[in-house]
């Protein structure tokens, strides 16, 4: 854990208390005890099955509850309801760390009050029904899902050294609409509390649950695509046993590497599915060559260096994937130009095929092959990659990388005791003339690399 994230777990949950006091000090819950148990209540229903979307990104509906208290008590209430209505079943399953559960629950103090304090301002004493209590409803809302998330994601910032900035637009990207979508809700449940009473619970709980239903529909069928393109990327893998989980590593290390470039949710995405079927190309060449532990022949090897071509072309029909064919079809040009297929230059690559490239390359080294059974540490593949680029691999791709969990270990003893490891060497059968114009470089490929 970072110093700046430990700093961050104390000075939040302090000036949440802080801000709690002060709150409570100057807008004093002026509603009964029972209103205040039964919009805990409702926040407790409505974030009892929160829902978890790509890379760890978690989200419930209880904001349109939680908006709903400050409406009708103020700014205490809405961040007293945010506090206590949050809680979660895995918290006390001892899934989240003490420090995560503190963290969790002290941060909506700042978005309930903020948030409550914003329809009070704008609201100066009007009716609640009226357009003005609407449109200050809306914003209350809005201010409250910003708040939450710029809180929420300076934590996974620090947590998972990413910049902020990327963190915010993923999780906005991710639920942002879905969450601001809640907002005018809000306005209503209060609005039929105040005028009917706790019936409301029972008429508004069928809108936020197809709510939660619809986005959970959308997170189950990326998960289920993601899946099938595991499961295919798995059997691509699984016709040369030397690159079993290959394509898996593949794409974590792209996305990391994206992360650390602070690239958005969706470039992400096309990293991660990128990064499964980079190889899915080699379908189309035979085990004669694709599984030759030996060195390949000149003809060999141009039949092996088709296989980015052949995967653009079996997923031209995929719709879903059209951002993710030029990755395809590209990760293996050089940034000098000396690559395959279309020897392109510099930024004529495309970025993400430019990451990928990085990350196929660095997998590659530090796994065993037939031609070389003790893989690089990760400090030597660093140091070829560095070695590189500039010529083979783009150098800002590089320098991300090297700001990656990842690449960090390569900050270990070099040799990694405990693990037979022999210094590399730019030697012909370890990596050299990948194409016929290559000279020099780094073997990404499942045989030895042409001399």
């Amino acid at each position: 854990m970072s110093n700046s994230l430990r700093i961050l777990l104390i000075v939040v949950p302090v000036a949440a208390v802080a801000l709690l006091v002060v709150s409570w000090m100057t807008n004093p819950i002026e509603v009964d005890g029972v209103v205040v148990v039964f919009w805990i209540a409702v926040a407790l229903l409505a974030s009892a099955s929160p829902i978890r979307a790509a890379r760890g990104n978690v989200v419930s509906v209880a904001a349109a509850p939680i908006v709903a208290a400050g409406i009708i008590g103020g700014p205490t209430l809405a961040a007293l309801v945010a506090v206590l209505g949050t809680l979660e079943i895995r918290e006390f399953r001892g899934q989240v760390p003490w420090y995560g559960f503190v963290y969790n629950h002290s941060f909506p103090v700042f978005a309930g009050v903020l948030s409550g304090t914003t329809y009070v301002v704008l609201m100066q004493g009007a009716d609640v029904a009226t357009e003005r209590g609407l449109v200050a409803g809306i914003l209350a809302g809005i201010v409250y899902v910003l708040v939450a998330t710029v809180m929420s994601s300076l934590a996974v910032s620090l947590r998972e050294q990413r910049t902020m900035a990327a963190v915010v637009r993923s999780d906005l990207h991710t639920f942002g609409l879905t969450m601001i979508g809640l907002t005018p809700m809000a306005w209503l449940m209060a609005l039929a509390y105040i005028w009917v009473g706790p019936l409301v619970a029972i008429a508004f709980a069928v809108p936020l649950y197809t709510t939660r239903a619809a986005f959970k529909a959308v997170v189950d069928v990326r998960e289920m695509f993601t899946q099938t393109v595991k499961a295919l990327a798995s059997a691509i893998d699984a016709r040369d046993p030397s690159t079993k989980k290959h394509s898996e590593h593949v794409s974590g290390i792209a996305v990391e590497i994206g992360q650390a470039m602070g690239l958005s949710e969706m470039q992400l995405e096309q990293l991660e599915w990128a990064g499964l079927l980079h190889d899915i190309g080699k379908i189309g060449i035979r085990d004669a060559v694709l599984l030759k532990p030996e060195k390949l022949t000149r003809e060999e090897r141009m039949l092996m260096n088709e296989h980015p071509v052949k995967g653009e072309e079996i997923l031209k029909d995929v719709d879903q994937l059209a951002a993710e064919r030029p990755l395809i079809r590209h990760h293996h040009e050089w940034y000098n130009g000396s690559g395959y297929p279309d020897r392109l230059i510099g930024e004529e690559i495309p970025l993400l095929a430019r990451v990928l490239h990085v990350a196929d390359a660095f997998e590659a080294m530090t796994a065993s092959r037939p031609y070389r059974p003790i893989p690089l540490s990760t400090a030597e593949a660093m140091a070829e990659l560095n070695r590189y680029a500039g010529i083979q691999f783009d150098p800002g791709v590089v320098e991300a990388f090297s700001r990656t969990k990842t690449a960090m270990q390569a900050n270990k003893d070099p040799d990694e005791p405990g693990e037979p490891k022999q210094r590399y060497s730019p030697v012909p059968t370890l990596g050299q003339v990948a194409t016929s114009r290559a000279q020099g470089g780094v073997s990404t490929s499942s045989a030895p690399a042409e001399p």
